[in-house]
Formats: C-alpha cells, sequence, structure tokens
C-alpha cells in the first residue's frame, strides 16, 4: 500500500540548537534507511509561510500500523504530528518508477473531483472515461503524468504531475477529456534535501539535512503549519 503523509514539526520553544540539530541529522540518517528499504518514496516542501517545517511524504507499508511504525521510527516524530491518507489503486496509474524524474521539470500533486453532469447518459459517460484513459497513458508517454491513485471519497483522485510551470500544467489540466467534469486544485512542489527521487541540477549537491537551521528554528518554531 501507499501512503500519502503530511508532516509537520514545531520545535518547542528554547529548545538548544545542538539538540535540534542532532535530532536533524539523526532523522536524515535515518530517512535514508528507510528509502533504501523501499519505505520512503518520496519526499517534497509544499508552499510555506514563514517559520513552516512542513513535509510531504510518500510512504509504502503493508498497512496503517506497518506505516505507523514506519513513522515512529522517524527522530522528528518526538516533534511532528502526521496527517495520513491512505492511497488507492488507479486503474490509469503508470506505475511507480516507470515515468522518469524530469531535471528541468516542476512537480505538483492534483485532486481531482470527478463530478457528472445531471443527465448525462452512461454511453457519453464511458466513451468520455475511454478518451481520458488514452490521454492519462499519453500524458505519461510524454513524461507529465509521473502516477495516479484514488483517495476515500466518490470520485476523488490524486495525481502526481511534471510540468514546465503552474502555467504549462494548467494548459494540460483544461484540455483533458474530462475537464468540464472535474474539479481541480493543484499544489506545487519544492524538492526535500532527503528526497529518495530528487535528480540535482547542475551544480547542486544535496545537505541531507532535511529542515531549516538550527538557528532559523529557534526563533520560529511556535508557528506550525496546519496539514
Amino acid at each position: 500500500m501507499e501512503f500519502l503523509v503530511t508532516m509537520t514539526t514545531r520545535v518547542p520553544d528554547g529548545t538548544p540548537a545542538p539538540e535540534v540539530d542532532d535530532v536533524r541529522s539523526r532523522e536524515a540518517a535515518q530517512t535514508r534507511r528507510l528509502a533504501a528499504e523501499g519505505r520512503v518514496l518520496r519526499l517534497w516542501r509544499p508552499p510555506l509561510a514563514p517559520g513552516e517545517w512542513r513535509t510531504i511524504g510518500l510512504f509504502a507499508a503493508g498497512d496503517a500500523d506497518d506505516l505507523d511504525r514506519t513513522l515512529a521510527s522517524m527522530p522528528l516524530r518526538v516533534w511532528r504530528t502526521d496527517e495520513v491518507t491512505a492511497l488507492g489503486a488507479h486503474p490509469n496509474d503508470p506505475g511507480r518508477g516507470t515515468v522518469p524524474r524530469r531535471a528541468a521539470g516542476e512537480e505538483f500533486l492534483v485532486t481531482f473531483e470527478f463530478r457528472v453532469p445531471d443527465g448525462a447518459s452512461p454511453p457519453a459517460l464511458q466513451e468520455a472515461v475511454s478518451r481520458e484513459a488514452a490521454r492519462a497513458r499519453e500524458l505519461a508517454a510524454e513524461g507529465r503524468l509521473v502516477r495516479l491513485w484514488t483517495l476515500p471519497g466518490q470520485g476523488r483522485n490524486l495525481g502526481l504531475w511534471q510540468a514546465d510551470g503552474a502555467a504549462r500544467l494548467d494548459t494540460i489540466l483544461r484540455r483533458l477529456p474530462l475537464a468540464g467534469w472535474l474539479a481541480v486544485t493543484a499544489v506545487p512542489l519544492s524538492s526535500h534535501p532527503s528526497d529518495p527521487g530528487s535528480v540535482p541540477g547542475p551544480g547542486e549537491s544535496s545537505n541531507a539535512t532535511g529542515g531549516p537551521t538550527a538557528d532559523h528554528l529557534a526563533g520560529t518554531t511556535s508557528a506550525g503549519a496546519t496539514p
């Protein structure tokens, strides 16, 4: 099973900087171990306000209890709250590891809510769904659609996309066969230093620390993000 986890960290006021650095260092090391075991698949940063420390992670686990054991093994859990969403299999999912990460492209998590209009005939619906499946295969082949899952709730899906900016992604989504029946929310993603799937650009290196500096945290950690 796969899970999307929003992890929000709030370091208590007054925590010594060396303690923060120690926890962050152990977190990065544990993340590398979990990635090697195939448990941490991806890590991203969503848009953040000043003082926020929040990460979105894609995890693999046998079930919810297995995932909780994985999350509990991460040192930052002592200061962190986790919001877990179970991801279901989608028939149009390209599959894990099928679409390569593009170094120049931006990544987005896109939530779709499928709303069939009143009076839509079954044949018209089936024809539109078939065209959507064909288009999903084309977009995966183009390196645009990376993954696709179902979400809890009727008609809700989640996609991981790559595009050359938000405007380009918007154009792609507006041209989907089912676009007129979809409510869409896109979240831009920034790279995370401990992301197992990161592709460093020219001259870039990963510090694998997994968070802001200790000095920064010591002054701002009371303003944690709401997942």
